[in-house]
């Protein structure tokens, strides 16, 4: 079955939304494809709450963002049983978690989005089709003209064609099938000149971890053990070997090492602990279901996200590798997660000299799948296009500028701001934490070398190993993803192409005035930080 539109995304996660959302508000024939049947990716099939910066809610991401962060909290008021005190809260935080301001189950996450693109969809200009799987490209040239998808339900094969192809996929699927170039993994400090890229020749499999996340209720009086994994031996005696600094012990426990930047390990617990800093505390780190908003009863057991240290998949990189070695290393990580659940239910130490808490217990009701798993892994690092511009840690460390600015871009399309946060991977490299300063998304890292007509829309774009560890969180995502579909709706609508946009200072403007009349802002309000 063949199709036609104007801009075809691949992949429905933050950016691919974000994307859509973006690309037929200007009236263009948009079709979304996502893997899973769920849309939102991060936020929703990988069930993790949205990281952000400290400023997120008075500014520092897109206007669409802000209204999908209030459309949470709205849809909390509008249909959960709130206190009144939480929900006159304007700030409310539905699942009271530190990591973010607005901790949510994903379901919430899904709905909110289906929110925000319907008007697209019931006035034609959006498609949405779910559980899709590229198979192949059609490229002329140096433009795409097609893609290929398997209908992951009936198998049947179906090719779309469009004038722009966006790849929003969570590992850059479409880059090795267009024959784009692109890099993976760890870039040489020969090539990038950054203090903490590695010494050697690059290391094309030094791909941060993946996670296998689960949501996890407690049931102080319930036993909930699950059957015993089949690769539970394994975990629980297994004993990282990272380098340079080693793991304190068994990766079941408690204690983890903090960073290269800081040879320190970091001891954490399940439950706080009376005075105990909030933030040692697993549960409160990621929660998505808290009583504190409901009356006594109304919601009896407390629901967290396990997106831990603990649960990092290490042993292998699934990027760019035979289907059955892919295969495999996804397999074990499932059976990583679910041995650290049966392992917290049966043998971890507990405060008062007990082992176990067996009143954990699955929540496949949240995740929305039958092993009460995500429906899909939480992918940190993707390929890389070569980009005509590539940002490194030098424009953004805080250490590398002299003032309290990143490296200004004038051909800026959106801001973000985070750490640089690498958790290692098959590499067995200790992470990496370095404070970086509010920093803007330049468009020249949104345009391939090469190829005319596809658009990197999400963890894809012109960065290294080191500074993706800052762009791949959920505003900076959702900011390029936004950015790349008004890009392909623009060039359509001017009947030019992407690079011309960034190369001519007119188009460049009007391209700029355009994302921020759709409230896509473009640089920070500098002087609150002087």
């Amino acid at each position: 079955m063949d199709s036609n539109c104007d801009i075809l995304i691949v992949g429905g996660g933050v950016g691919g939304c974000a994307a859509a959302m973006g690309a037929s508000s200007m009236g263009c024939r948009v079709i979304l494809t996502e893997i899973t049947d769920w849309p939102g990716g991060q936020l929703t099939s990988q069930i993790v709450p949205p990281d952000e910066h400290p400023w997120i809610e008075q500014f520092g991401c897109t206007l669409r963002y802000r209204r999908y962060r209030e459309g949470v909290r709205q849809y909390y008021r509008d249909y959960y049983p709130l206190t009144a005190a939480a929900r006159a809260n304007r700030h409310l935080n539905p699942g009271g978690g530190n990591v973010s301001a607005v901790c949510h189950e994903p379901r919430v996450g899904v709905a909110v989005l289906e929110q925000m693109m319907a008007y697209a969809r019931s006035n034609g200009r959006l498609e949405v089709r779910l559980r899709r799987q590229p198979i192949s490209v059609a490229v002329q040239g140096d433009r795409v003209r097609a893609v290929t998808l398997r209908n992951l339900e009936t198998g049947a094969m179906e090719t779309i064609f469009a004038k722009y192809i966006l790849d929003a996929t969570e590992l850059g699927d479409l880059l090795p099938l267009a024959k784009v170039e692109y890099v993976t993994g760890a870039e040489s400090q020969t090539e990038t000149g950054e203090p903490h890229a590695v010494a050697g020749p690059a290391e094309p499999d030094n791909v941060q971890s993946f996670t296998w996340c689960f949501p996890m209720g407690y049931d102080p009086e319930g036993k909930h053990v699950i059957e015993k994994p089949a690769q539970y031996e394994k975990w629980c005696d297994y004993t990282p070997e990272m380098h340079p600094h080693p793991w304190p012990g068994k990766l079941f426990g408690w204690t983890i090492p903090l960073s290269q930047q800081n040879y320190r390990d970091y001891t954490q617990t399940l439950f706080r602990q009376g005075d105990e800093n909030p933030w040692y505390s697993l549960w409160l780190y990621r929660r998505l279901v808290t009583r504190d908003h409901y009356a006594e009863g109304a919601m009896p057991h407390e629901v967290t996200l396990v997106n831990w240290s603990q649960n990092d998949y290490i042993e292998g990189n699934i990027i760019d590798k035979p289907e059955a070695e892919a295969a495999r290393h996804l397999a074990d990580s499932k059976q990583l997660s679910l041995s650290l659940l049966y392992w917290l239910q049966t043998e971890a130490s507990r405060p008062d000299g007990g082992q176990g808490y067996p009143g954990l217990y699955l929540r496949p009701d949240i995740s929305g799948t039958a092993d009460g798993l995500a429906k899909h892994p939480y992918i940190r690092e993707a390929r890389r296009i070569r980009a005509q511009f590539t940002v490194t840690e030098n424009h953004i460390r805080q250490e590398a500028r002299a003032c309290k600015f990143a490296e200004p871009f004038a051909d800026s399309v959106g801001v973000g701001q985070y750490s640089i946060d690498i958790h290692g991977g098959a590499s067995k490299n200790t992470g990496i934490h370095i404070p970086t300063l509010p920093f803007q998304i330049p468009l020249g890292a949104l345009l391939p070398v090469r190829v005319e007509n596809l658009l990197p829309a999400c963890k894809n774009i012109g960065v290294t190993h080191i500074s993706n560890g800052a762009y791949r969180l959920h505003p900076v995502e959702w900011n390029i993803g936004e950015a790349a579909g008004l890009l392909a709706a623009f060039s359509l609508a001017r009947k030019t192409s992407s690079r011309a946009v960034r190369k001519q200072p007119e188009l460049l403007g009007d391209f700029q005035k355009l994302l921020q009349s759709q409230g896509v802002e473009l640089e920070w309000p500098w002087a609150r930080f002087i």
